[in-house]
Protein backbone atom coordinates (compact mmCIF):
# COMPACT_ATOMS: atom_id res chain seq x y z
CA UNK A 1 0.00 0.00 0.00
CA UNK A 2 1.69 3.49 -0.77
CA UNK A 3 0.65 6.82 0.83
CA UNK A 4 -0.69 9.82 -1.76
CA UNK A 5 3.29 11.06 -0.88
CA UNK A 6 4.38 8.15 -2.94
CA UNK A 7 5.58 6.36 0.50
CA UNK A 8 5.10 2.92 1.02
CA UNK A 9 3.37 1.85 4.11
CA UNK A 10 4.06 -0.42 6.54
CA UNK A 11 2.74 -2.77 8.77
CA UNK A 12 3.50 -2.51 12.48
CA UNK A 13 3.92 -6.09 14.16
CA UNK A 14 2.80 -7.54 17.36
CA UNK A 15 3.20 -10.77 17.41
CA UNK A 16 6.93 -11.27 17.56
CA UNK A 17 7.72 -14.61 19.78
CA UNK A 18 11.35 -14.92 18.43
CA UNK A 19 13.03 -16.70 21.87
CA UNK A 20 16.40 -14.54 23.22
CA UNK A 21 15.56 -11.70 20.61
CA UNK A 22 18.29 -8.85 22.08
CA UNK A 23 19.73 -11.01 24.57
CA UNK A 24 23.35 -10.40 23.53
CA UNK A 25 24.02 -6.83 24.55
CA UNK A 26 25.94 -4.90 22.14
CA UNK A 27 29.10 -3.47 24.72
CA UNK A 28 31.06 -0.23 23.69
CA UNK A 29 34.08 -2.20 23.48
CA UNK A 30 32.56 -5.04 21.19
CA UNK A 31 31.11 -2.18 19.43
CA UNK A 32 33.97 -0.22 19.14
CA UNK A 33 36.56 -3.40 17.73
CA UNK A 34 33.10 -4.36 14.84
CA UNK A 35 33.09 -0.87 13.47
CA UNK A 36 36.82 -0.64 13.36
CA UNK A 37 37.31 -3.87 11.51
CA UNK A 38 34.42 -3.43 9.43
CA UNK A 39 33.92 -1.64 6.02
CA UNK A 40 31.17 0.47 3.82
CA UNK A 41 28.35 -1.26 5.22
CA UNK A 42 29.44 -1.34 8.72
CA UNK A 43 29.51 2.42 8.85
CA UNK A 44 26.18 2.75 7.11
CA UNK A 45 24.83 1.23 9.15
CA UNK A 46 26.23 2.44 12.54
CA UNK A 47 27.91 5.40 11.52
CA UNK A 48 27.92 8.60 13.41
CA UNK A 49 24.52 10.27 13.28
CA UNK A 50 22.31 7.06 12.58
CA UNK A 51 19.01 6.07 14.12
CA UNK A 52 21.03 2.60 14.81
CA UNK A 53 24.39 4.40 16.35
CA UNK A 54 24.81 3.43 19.90
CA UNK A 55 26.55 7.12 20.31
CA UNK A 56 23.66 8.59 18.70
CA UNK A 57 22.67 10.20 22.10
CA UNK A 58 25.84 11.48 22.65
CA UNK A 59 26.87 9.05 25.05
CA UNK A 60 26.91 5.19 24.50
CA UNK A 61 23.96 3.53 24.72
CA UNK A 62 23.08 -0.14 23.34
CA UNK A 63 20.44 0.23 20.62
CA UNK A 64 18.68 -3.03 21.99
CA UNK A 65 17.79 -1.41 24.95
CA UNK A 66 14.50 0.70 24.74
CA UNK A 67 15.39 4.52 25.25
CA UNK A 68 12.62 7.24 26.42
CA UNK A 69 13.58 8.91 23.16
CA UNK A 70 10.40 12.05 23.40
CA UNK A 71 11.88 12.52 27.04
CA UNK A 72 14.29 14.60 25.55
CA UNK A 73 14.52 17.74 22.94
CA UNK A 74 15.74 16.33 19.23
CA UNK A 75 17.29 20.28 19.61
CA UNK A 76 19.49 19.18 22.58
CA UNK A 77 20.20 15.78 21.98
CA UNK A 78 21.67 16.20 18.44
CA UNK A 79 23.13 19.35 18.87
CA UNK A 80 26.89 18.48 18.18
CA UNK A 81 25.53 16.33 15.13
CA UNK A 82 23.88 18.42 13.51
CA UNK A 83 26.61 21.01 13.85
CA UNK A 84 29.08 18.65 12.24
CA UNK A 85 26.07 17.85 9.89
CA UNK A 86 25.73 14.03 10.40
CA UNK A 87 22.86 13.91 11.91
CA UNK A 88 19.95 11.53 9.74
CA UNK A 89 17.48 11.55 12.57
CA UNK A 90 14.85 13.81 13.70
CA UNK A 91 11.76 13.42 16.63
CA UNK A 92 9.37 15.82 17.55
CA UNK A 93 5.77 16.29 19.30
CA UNK A 94 2.72 17.74 18.41
CA UNK A 95 -0.24 18.04 19.95
CA UNK A 96 -1.78 15.61 18.37
CA UNK A 97 1.25 12.86 17.73
CA UNK A 98 4.88 11.78 18.59
CA UNK A 99 6.81 11.72 14.87
CA UNK A 100 10.49 9.95 14.46
CA UNK A 101 12.10 10.90 10.74
CA UNK A 102 15.70 8.89 10.19
CA UNK A 103 17.23 8.32 6.73
CA UNK A 104 17.69 4.44 6.94
CA UNK A 105 20.83 2.94 5.71
CA UNK A 106 20.88 1.51 2.02
CA UNK A 107 23.07 -1.82 2.34
CA UNK A 108 21.52 -5.06 0.39
CA UNK A 109 17.70 -5.41 0.39
CA UNK A 110 15.73 -2.80 2.74
CA UNK A 111 14.04 -5.26 4.70
CA UNK A 112 13.36 -2.51 7.51
CA UNK A 113 10.55 -4.00 9.53
CA UNK A 114 8.55 -2.06 12.89
CA UNK A 115 7.40 -4.25 16.24
CA UNK A 116 5.49 -2.95 19.04
CA UNK A 117 5.30 -5.31 21.93
CA UNK A 118 2.22 -6.86 23.44
CA UNK A 119 2.05 -4.23 26.07
CA UNK A 120 2.32 -1.02 23.77
CA UNK A 121 5.36 0.64 25.32
CA UNK A 122 8.08 -0.31 23.07
CA UNK A 123 8.66 -0.14 19.41
CA UNK A 124 11.63 -1.54 17.80
CA UNK A 125 13.09 -0.46 14.56
CA UNK A 126 14.65 -3.01 12.73
CA UNK A 127 16.56 -5.11 9.52
CA UNK A 128 18.70 -6.99 8.23
CA UNK A 129 21.56 -5.80 6.21
CA UNK A 130 25.00 -9.22 6.23
CA UNK A 131 22.88 -12.27 5.01
CA UNK A 132 26.14 -13.42 4.77
CA UNK A 133 27.08 -14.48 7.65
CA UNK A 134 26.08 -17.50 9.89
CA UNK A 135 22.94 -16.85 12.01
CA UNK A 136 22.46 -17.65 15.72
CA UNK A 137 21.47 -21.36 16.71
CA UNK A 138 17.96 -20.97 16.44
CA UNK A 139 18.04 -19.70 13.28
CA UNK A 140 17.25 -16.26 14.31
CA UNK A 141 19.70 -13.62 13.50
CA UNK A 142 18.60 -11.35 16.54
CA UNK A 143 19.31 -14.01 19.05
CA UNK A 144 23.20 -13.72 18.46
CA UNK A 145 25.56 -11.08 17.73
CA UNK A 146 22.77 -9.13 15.97
CA UNK A 147 25.11 -6.72 15.02
CA UNK A 148 27.00 -8.55 12.50
CA UNK A 149 23.98 -9.37 10.77
CA UNK A 150 21.09 -6.30 11.37
CA UNK A 151 20.48 -3.58 13.18
CA UNK A 152 17.99 -2.52 15.76
CA UNK A 153 17.01 0.84 17.67
CA UNK A 154 14.30 0.11 20.11
CA UNK A 155 12.24 3.16 21.78
CA UNK A 156 9.84 3.55 24.72
CA UNK A 157 6.74 4.83 23.87
CA UNK A 158 5.48 8.10 26.03
CA UNK A 159 2.57 6.81 28.26
CA UNK A 160 -0.20 8.84 26.12
CA UNK A 161 0.89 7.19 22.71
CA UNK A 162 -1.65 5.16 20.94
CA UNK A 163 0.59 2.47 19.15
CA UNK A 164 -2.13 0.79 17.77
CA UNK A 165 -3.02 3.55 15.90
CA UNK A 166 0.58 4.42 14.72
CA UNK A 167 1.68 4.61 11.22
CA UNK A 168 5.09 3.63 9.18
CA UNK A 169 5.88 4.31 5.90
CA UNK A 170 9.07 4.21 3.77
CA UNK A 171 9.89 5.56 1.21
CA UNK A 172 12.93 4.59 -0.99
CA UNK A 173 15.12 6.13 -3.84
CA UNK A 174 18.40 5.24 -5.60
CA UNK A 175 20.86 7.05 -2.32
CA UNK A 176 18.44 6.37 0.49
CA UNK A 177 15.33 5.20 1.96
CA UNK A 178 13.42 7.81 4.28
CA UNK A 179 11.57 6.12 7.23
CA UNK A 180 8.72 8.11 8.81
CA UNK A 181 6.61 7.29 12.51
CA UNK A 182 3.65 9.24 13.30
CA UNK A 183 2.48 7.69 17.06
CA UNK A 184 -0.90 9.88 17.96
CA UNK A 185 -1.30 10.60 21.35
CA UNK A 186 -4.60 9.06 22.81
CA UNK A 187 -6.82 11.95 23.82
CA UNK A 188 -5.82 13.88 20.21
CA UNK A 189 -8.55 14.96 18.42
CA UNK A 190 -7.37 14.81 15.06
CA UNK A 191 -5.43 11.91 13.75
CA UNK A 192 -2.18 14.12 12.42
Amino acid sequence: MTSSSGSLKLEIHTDDKTPGKWSVPLGDESFRRFLSGGGGSEKAVFGEGSLFSPFLFGKYFDPSDAFPLWEFEAEVLLASLRSLGHCRVDWSQTDQAYVLKSDLPVVGKNNVQVYVDVSGKVMEISGQWNNNKKTAVNGDWRSGRWWEHGYVRRLELPGDADSKNSEVFLSNNEDCSFLEIRIPKINSKSKF
